[in-house]
């Protein structure tokens, strides 16, 4: 293994679409290892922020790389990046390349933290981190991955139908697979792991075997 693979030797990657519940995973992974962590979906919720609260259209490419350049420079209270509006947004700006390879070696540095991390997104096992020492991708059918964000967005207050969220959840998949700049897909090494009929429990507990695993082998 060379020097710049050692780096990522214990880093978990967790990939998977929205309301998968890749972000519980990851945040509880994280404390179980006592690893840091990052979401790197907040990311391009956080660009997608910045072109809309500048009076940009959320298509506008040139605006969202410029966003991306400004990003250390600007702070977001965490309701601003939540709701299904923003996460629509960020989808958007997540197929832009210029908005991609702008927040490339900013999640790489986090990655190559001294003892590692865990890093949850659409592209950590394939583009971000691909000699990450753990890939997981974590999926859930669109029925059951609607029903979750349902419960999140109304349990908040926010209006919401379930089938305007399968609607959306559907789009985004849609967007997210078939953009040509790191489409979502698992790694050809990463471990699929459904969790349409797990409680987070159960799924914890799979995801800590399944590195387990890879850290013996």
């Amino acid at each position: 293994m060379s020097p710049a693979d050692a780096r990522y030797r214990r880093v978990i990657a967790v990939d998977g679409p929205a309301a998968s519940g890749k972000g519980t995973l990851a945040r509880r992974l994280a404390a179980h290892y006592g690893l840091p962590y990052l979401d790197t979906g907040l990311l391009y919720r956080m660009v997608a922020r910045a072109v809309i609260d500048d009076g940009h259209d959320i298509r506008d490419a040139d605006h969202a790389a410029a966003a991306v350049a400004a990003l250390d420079g600007r702070s977001f209270p965490e309701e601003a990046l939540r709701g299904r509006e923003i996460g629509e947004a960020a989808s958007v700006v997540a197929a832009m390349p210029a908005v991609r390879a702008g927040l490339i070696e900013r999640q790489r540095r986090f990655a190559a933290q001294p003892g590692g991390a865990v890093l949850d997104g659409r592209d950590i096992g394939t583009v971000i981190c691909p000699q990450a020492g753990a890939k997981l991708f974590v999926t859930a059918t669109p029925e059951v991955r609607a029903a979750r964000r349902h419960r999140e967005l109304t349990g908040r207050g926010e209006p919401a139908t379930f089938d305007a969220i399968l609607a959306d959840i559907r789009r985004r998949d849609a967007r997210d697979s078939g953009r040509s700049d790191a489409p979502l897909k698992a790694a050809e090494d990463a471990v699929l792991l459904d969790t349409s009929a797990l409680t987070i429990d159960e799924v914890l507990a799979a995801a800590i075997a399944i590195v387990e695993a890879r850290r013996a082998g």
